[in-house]
């Protein structure tokens, strides 16, 4: 979608153009996507609730993320956040859903697992994405650049529907 109009804008009119309601689930930016998308007057009629589910028993108790997911492939890593995204759009009841999992730092980074490691997923009607990346920056910087990635792959998900 080329347009100068914020990401948050452009979510709110595929979200209204294809009648699909979404959730968020969010860990390493801590509500900054739902925060970013309430920006938008009358968004309420497509976004429902988020969960922000910043330990790995939020991830569990609030959405249903499977502890057998986390135990395996740990709490950062693509699998979690397709089970993240997969399990808020259950438990919300949305047809879509957008993840956010990953080490913001500046402390909790390792040689595998890096600060500025963020994944992010999304899920529509079933189909599940998830992008990786490696955020440079302080702490604000990388939860910033997540919450664009997360708007940039939400659109695209949203234009590449067959609703």
């Amino acid at each position: 979608m080329q347009s100068n109009k914020a990401l948050e804008y452009q979510v709110y009119q595929l979200l209204k153009k294809k009648h699909v309601t979404l959730t968020t689930a969010e860990s390493a930016t801590g509500g900054m996507i739902a925060a970013t998308l309430i920006n938008v007057p009358g968004i309420s009629e497509f976004f429902t609730e988020g969960y922000i589910t910043y330990s790995d028993e939020a991830k569990i108790k609030m959405i249903h993320v499977s502890p057998d997911t986390i135990r395996t492939y740990g709490v950062v890593s693509s699998e979690t956040a397709a089970d993240m995204a997969k399990a808020a759009a259950k438990t919300a009841g949305t047809a879509a859903a957008v993840s956010v999992t990953g080490v913001a730092g500046p402390n909790g980074g390792t040689k595998e697992c890096p600060v500025g490691r963020v994944f992010i997923g999304a899920t529509l009607d079933g189909k599940t994405l998830t992008r990786k990346f490696t955020f440079d920056g302080d702490r604000m910087q990388i939860r910033q650049q997540a919450t664009r990635e997360a708007l940039l792959l939400l659109i695209d998900m949203l234009l590449e529907g067959d609703l």
